[in-house]
């Protein structure tokens, strides 16, 4: 038998750190690396490319900001407030706070956490207004000032579904406009939205999101994230194609960020009406190529890959389908569905997808950032158990 060549043998997490370490790390977004597969072959491709990166812009009102904020005089143990006239709860310590990146939907200026968070970002100094329940050693009952990010000594972005292994098509079989999370949709079939990028994005260039987990370097918004571990709804045993890839939602990770580095190009503040606000987050994780089977996973075409098709006209947790579409149709506008033609867009950023995804590829290449495998994978207790009453 003719043994393996040296070149398409397995690679260590160490190997690949070595490589960095030396300047000498290959390194390319997916669609490089589907491209170089698509004219050299899989073999070739996977001799010649040591981590692939992969990215998601995608919405969600599922995030939370944690504030910790100094000790005021006398001291306070902050139990409600408003942020920039956005309610939120007092944390686990006198001064955390935690503001819901969600919300605003009745409110006129149409403000949640998440337009709290852009004016952060942007530099604002925003009105905060607290109160506490009074202790011997927290006296003070009200407290008025101002805040900006730079006098938030510990202020971080939690996703807490961060990302997912793959998204859903949105359709609406009711009259005139129907409101979602993923946008407004014309009825009946007339018009479909879907919430992933396919090929390019993390879950479906990383099956099961294998190569994540607790410990995960993550770019989050331009800053250095880290994966926390399951997220909201992670589901670790969806239906899969024969190649591993989720035909539905499956695994989701939950991930943290300082919001220091956080750039506002690539984290916007959005209102859905008749859902509320929410944010367009730019992530990009790298998906070392540790053997062939991983390379073969990251070479999966849109063609390939698929979404499956539900009805949002109906309130329901379990929502009518209508199969899956491959991402081929859904990336060129128009689907089938029940034998009528839907015109189709997306309820990402493929743009912002794409440019974090070349600043991660810039950052790896240069040792900016860390490569690392998870300390523990996501595991498979599922987090979808129905909430009956």
């Amino acid at each position: 038998m003719t043994p393996q060549p040296r070149l398409l043998e397995p690679r260590s997490e160490a190997e690949l750190r070595e490589r960095q370490r030396r300047g000498e790390l290959r390194v390319c977004t997916g669609a490089a690396f589907r491209e170089q597969v698509a004219a050299e072959g899989l073999e070739t491709a996977y001799a010649a490319i040591d981590v692939v990166v992969a990215a998601n812009a995608e919405f969600t009102d599922q995030a939370s900001l944690l504030l910790g904020l100094g000790p005021s005089d006398p001291p306070i143990r902050v139990r409600e407030f408003r942020l920039g006239g956005v309610a939120g709860q007092g944390g686990s310590g006198a001064t955390d706070l935690v503001l819901p990146i969600g919300g605003g939907l009745s409110d006129p200026n149409h403000r949640g956490g998440a337009q709290v968070l852009a004016d952060l970002l942007a530099g604002a100094e925003l009105p905060l207004t607290a109160s506490g329940e009074a202790t011997p050693l927290h006296p003070r009952r009200e407290l008025e000032s101002r805040l900006s990010l730079e006098r938030i000594g510990s202020g971080r972005l939690l996703l807490h579904r961060g990302i997912s292994e793959n998204g859903v098509v949105a359709v609406s079989s009711a009259e005139g406009l129907t409101r979602s999370p993923l946008g407004p949709l014309l009825g009946p079939y007339t018009t479909a939205l879907y919430s992933c990028g396919g090929s390019a994005s993390i879950g479906l260039t990383m099956p099961g999101l294998s190569l994540l987990g607790p410990g995960s370097p993550v770019l989050v918004g331009g800053a250095l994230g880290w994966a926390l571990g399951p997220g909201s709804g992670h589901n670790p045993a969806p239906r899969r194609l024969p190649s591993g890839h989720a035909r539905v939602p499956g695994a989701a990770c939950a991930l943290a960020v300082d919001l220091q580095g956080l750039r506002p190009a690539w984290v916007r503040a959005t209102h859905f009406e008749g859902h509320g606000s929410g944010l367009l987050v730019g992530v990009a994780a790298p998906v070392p190529l540790l053997d062939l089977a991983v390379a073969r996973q990251a070479a999966a075409r849109d063609h390939e890959l698929e979404a499956p098709v539900l009805d949002f006209s109906i309130p329901r947790r379990i929502k009518p389908s209508f199969g899956c579409v491959p991402y081929s149709q859904l990336l060129a506008g128009e689907i089938q569905v029940d034998g009528r033609k839907l015109r189709c867009a997306p309820s990402h950023s493929p743009r912002i997808a794409a440019e974090i995804a070349a600043e991660l590829v810039a950052q790896l290449r240069d040792g900016r950032f860390p490569l690392r495998l998870p300390l523990a994978p996501l595991g498979e207790r599922p987090g979808l158990i129905p909430l009956e009453g």
